[in-house]
């Protein structure tokens, strides 16, 4: 049994109206044209506050994160509702027009990991061997099946290499600590877009056009949303999330039931929320053909955003700034491993002039998945939220087989 929590806000009620009150303060004061805020807001995004301030409420013990249920109700619910409501309002032909370069950082977030994990364990070896020492390798395994795929992969990475559960734990805490830190840098950068993307001389067209294109269809067709239109944007968002959920049961039973050696489960194919997401988000697309695209001129996507500045609110509850003092040397593995990464992230999209977005989103897939990638494609746009979820479900096909190869080649380092 769970000890009990020593928050010192424990009912789930109040602790969700905080997170509102929250969200509210943060988005009246951004809103305001001048003053302190104005100033405040022009170096720090709304967005990262957004999660940062539920963070501080979790640090200082007002609330208890890992203890909530609020999390879990976001990611299954709310997510895919407003992934439902933003791929409702998308346009399929701009989206495939952005081209390549979306694919290429995706799959270079990739091999940043994983060569990641073989730099940051050489480099511990020469400073702190005893940090390294042992099974660590092993634990590290499991952070490559996370920040390549999701949890699934992470789980199935500690039954392939047989990791100790008290080993597990430490390494997700260095999963989560570090992930985190990673998505607010994300975060922060997407607030410096322009300046980034002339750095690198990026060709921003193609996202500027669809960016274009949903302001032109929401001039076009805005109206003063009456209460039917409300209803139908909470039924499409909430009643096509429920159908995504009843589909998925079913689905991860029948797959489950086939033949092992098929090993349909090294894609996550065994995982209810990856046939959730998978589902909600087809069901936008289909739509977005229809004439449920109308909902979009009565403000399906800033429903599905409220939606999901709730989820980043949960996100940034589970988050612990006191726990990076707890062990800081098996934390430093994890900045010198994440380092790696955003070090080849930057010198590819230099190299193939990629525009922030691509990079930012193609890493969130990687290291957060399906679960905070839209979070961060929202920070540049609402319309690009699919993109980032579209790349989190290849990084779910990819996680199991690219984290074993590193677990490989730990191994071999570790001797």
């Amino acid at each position: 049994m769970a000890p009990p929590s020593t928050a010192l806000i424990t009912n789930e009620a109040v602790v969700l109206g905080l997170l509102a009150a929250t969200l509210g303060a943060v988005f009246w004061t951004a809103s305001r044209p001048s003053g302190f805020w104005h100033r405040f807001y022009s170096y720090v995004p709304a967005l990262l506050m957004c999660y940062l301030a539920p963070a501080i409420y979790n640090t200082v013990g007002l609330i208890d994160g890992s203890a909530s249920g609020l999390y879990p109700m976001a990611r299954d619910y709310l997510l895919p509702a407003a992934l439902i409501l933003f791929c409702v309002a998308m346009d399929i032909g701009a989206v495939l027009r952005l081209g390549p370069k979306a694919v290429i950082m995706f799959l270079t977030g990739t091999v940043g990991v994983m060569l990641g994990a073989v730099v940051s364990l050489l480099v511990m070896q020469a400073l702190f061997p005893s940090v390294v020492a042992g099974d660590t390798w092993r634990g590290m395994t499991t952070v490559a099946g996370s920040w390549i795929g999701g949890g699934a992969n992470q789980a199935a990475m500690k039954e392939v290499f047989e990791v100790d559960a008290n080993l597990f734990g430490q390494f997700v805490a260095v999963d989560v600590i570090v992930a985190y830190f990673w998505m607010a840098i994300l975060l922060f950068l997407a607030g410096r877009a322009k300046q980034f993307d002339r750095w690198t001389g990026a060709d921003t067209s193609a996202i500027e056009d669809l960016k274009q294109r949903i302001a032109s269809y929401q001039a076009e067709h805005s109206r003063v949303a009456s209460m039917p239109d409300l209803m139908m944007i909470f039924a499409v968002g909430i009643g096509l999330t429920g159908l995504s959920h009843l589909l998925a049961g079913p689905l991860v039973d029948w797959i489950r039931s086939l033949p092992a050696e098929w090993r349909l489960q090294d894609y996550s194919l065994d995982s209810g929320f990856f046939w959730i997401v998978v589902l909600a988000t087809t069901f936008g697309v289909v739509l977005s053909f229809t004439r449920a695209r109308r909902l979009e001129g009565a403000g399906a996507s800033n429903v599905g955003s409220v939606l999901l500045y709730i989820l980043i609110a949960t996100i940034g509850m589970q988050m612990d700034l006191k726990a990076l003092a707890d062990r800081p040397l098996l934390l430093l593995l994890g900045v010198i491993w994440i380092s790696v990464h955003a070090a080849l992230m930057l010198g590819v999209a230099k190299l193939i002039r990629a525009p922030l977005f691509f990079m930012a989103v193609g890493s969130q897939a990687n290291i957060g998945g399906a679960a905070s990638a839209p979070v961060v494609a929202t920070a540049f746009h609402p319309a690009l939220a699919p993109v980032g979820v579209l790349l989190a479900v290849f990084g779910y096909a990819l996680g199991t087989y690219c984290a074993y190869i590193t677990g490989l080649a730990l191994q071999a380092l570790a001797g």
